[in-house]
């Protein structure tokens, strides 16, 4: 078994049972931190499929901003040291109808369909390519996307702070 299988099973198991707790988990706090070891795996997935570019924002954008985002959001919301933070699944049941659906879903189209499997390619590198075609090709994009970013952080900001009176 080549070893790029083993990681692939390593990280679908990780990304499983980590998804599994996110899912399940009351605590808010224990969910970010397994959503943590679940977009880690992710981005392990598309190192093995080598999307170098894809794995690195993965990890900057999900691991490094959202998450981090979101636990310094819980944690600065509600005083995590006098306060239980927990959640309520509701409409478990139909949930786990709708889930078993869609897995099962899943398995037939999976099962029942013919894959095309390459063979293996060049390894090449996608991301100085990337960098070109953003600074060549799609420049115009690009620097709109970084205005409409820019004012959405000036208005988040401005809607954030404190108006006294």
């Amino acid at each position: 078994m080549p070893y790029s299988t083993i990681i692939f099973y390593v990280l679908a198991a990780i990304t499983v049972v980590s998804a599994i707790i996110v899912v399940f988990n009351k605590n808010v706090i224990h969910s970010a931190f397994a959503l943590f070891f679940t977009l880690f795996a992710v981005s392990g997935f598309y190192v093995l499929l080598r999307a170098d570019f894809i794995a690195v924002t993965q990890i900057m954008i999900y691991v490094g901003g959202i998450l981090i985002l979101l636990l310094f959001g819980v944690m600065l919301t509600a005083k995590i040291t006098d306060i239980q933070i927990s959640t309520k699944n509701l409409n478990q049941i139909p949930a786990v109808i709708f889930s078993v659906g869609i897995i099962a879903i899943l398995v037939f189209i999976i099962i029942s369909t013919k894959w095309n499997i390459k063979q293996h390619s060049v390894n090449e590198e996608t991301v100085s390519q990337i960098g070109k075609m953003l600074l060549t090709e799609y420049l115009l994009p690009f620097e709109i996307a970084s205005i409409v970013l820019l004012v959405a952080l000036i208005g988040s900001a401005m809607f954030a702070r404190k108006i006294k009176d």
